[in-house]
């Protein structure tokens, strides 16, 4: 009996602990909630080689274009972004790190979708395009100069954002669920990326497209409001004055994307004074008020998901006059080595009517190596 009782203990004690055991393990069991575990952390950079013959401008340099890393996730029926970018571009040894995207966007039905945080403005097909995707050593001029890039209002350099509140859908559902149309419209505060509003007017852009196939496009968009804290004159005393000043555009877009083929051109026409610099806020009235700029581009395979061959004309006049013109002409090959790494060679033939008594006409090389993670 005593020997049975020894064992009786003995098996409750092990039980005890076993359940002690189990519960401190119970405790120690974290469970991970599932907007975590739908993060998702992605990035790329982008690294160059460019070389110029300009006449007492030439360039031969290699270049951190560009690096950026991005996170993403989705809670509920938002999705989310927080992207942050370093680069030179306030030139060697000055580089700069920034963030360039923090939004949410509610996506629960998709004929109407709301975004609010700072992102890509709805203006222009190109915008929006992944600087790798985009296939070229950089967005056509007129993109740079009136979609807020490096505009020429004198904003800093935004990667064509803002901060504001946008609305976008995709309607009208084909026989095989295809939507043939899309909108979006956004408010934002017109100062570009990570600044507040300067003049407490807004910002209203727009754009709506067809997509009567699949892999067209043809579109339109529109962008009115101004621009705040621009140096418009002085006064008798010398001193700054200040205003806002206001912004009108209008853009024509169509495009071919299909199979590694793609065709874009768009048409940008912009009304309203600006410095014609960036970071600038003093106008600069010799410029005018008009300015306006187009771009045509096709991009072939040659090999398919390997080597593709392409060609770029674009013209950009920052007073809207052929004397103020800088036209370019540009061939160059896409190699990939593999789905996250490839290649981009380019030359361009550069015919800047603005450079005066200089040569107009230069050559261009550029060489770049991205890849994504």
């Amino acid at each position: 009996m005593k020997k049975l009782m020894m064992i009786v203990l003995f098996l409750m004690g092990t039980a005890l602990t076993i359940n002690a055991q189990a519960q401190d393990k119970e405790k120690k069991t974290i469970e991970i909630p599932q907007w975590v575990k739908d993060i998702k952390f992605s990035g790329y950079a982008m690294l160059q080689y460019q070389g110029t013959d300009q006449e007492d401008a030439k360039t031969n340099t290699f270049n951190l274009r560009l690096a950026r890393f991005i996170l993403d996730g989705k809670i509920g029926d938002f999705d989310w972004r927080a992207q942050i970018q370093g680069t030179n571009a306030k030139g060697p040894g000055e580089p700069t790190v920034q963030l360039v995207d923090l939004y949410a966007e509610w996506r629960k039905y998709p004929e109407f979708k709301v975004r609010a945080g700072q992102f890509k403005r709805a203006f222009t097909f190109e915008n929006p395009t992944h600087p790798i995707t985009q296939g070229w050593r950089g967005y056509a001029d007129v993109i740079n100069r009136l979609s807020g890039f490096g505009d020429r209002a004198g904003e800093k350099s935004s990667g064509g954002r803002d901060i504001g509140v946008q609305l976008s859908g995709d309607l009208f559902p084909n026989a095989n669920g295809r939507r043939i149309l899309h909108y979006q419209v956004g408010v934002y505060n017109g100062e570009g990326i990570n600044r507040g509003d300067k003049d407490n007017r807004k910002d209203v852009i727009g754009g709506i497209w067809l997509m009567p196939i699949k892999g067209v496009r043809i579109g339109a968009f529109g962008w009115t409001g101004s621009h705040g804290d621009m140096v418009v004159g002085t006064d008798d005393d010398g001193k700054s004055i200040t205003a806002s000043v206001p912004l009108n555009r209008y853009c024509l877009s169509a495009e071919y994307d299909k199979d590694e083929y793609t065709f874009r051109a768009e048409y940008i026409h912009s009304q309203g004074w600006g410095s014609g610099s960036i970071g600038n806020n003093v106008i600069n009235y010799n410029l005018g008020d008009k300015a306006d700029g187009w771009y045509v581009f096709g991009i072939v395979p040659l090999i398919k998901s390997k080597l593709h061959a392409k060609a770029r004309y674009q013209s950009y006049r920052v007073q809207k006059e052929w004397s103020s013109s800088v036209n370019q002409f540009e061939v160059g090959l896409n190699y990939y080595f593999c789905k996250n790494i490839e290649m981009h060679l380019e030359y361009a033939r550069v015919n800047n009517r603005a450079l005066g008594e200089k040569k107009h006409n230069y050559n261009l090389v550029d060489l770049e190596l991205d890849f994504r993670f």
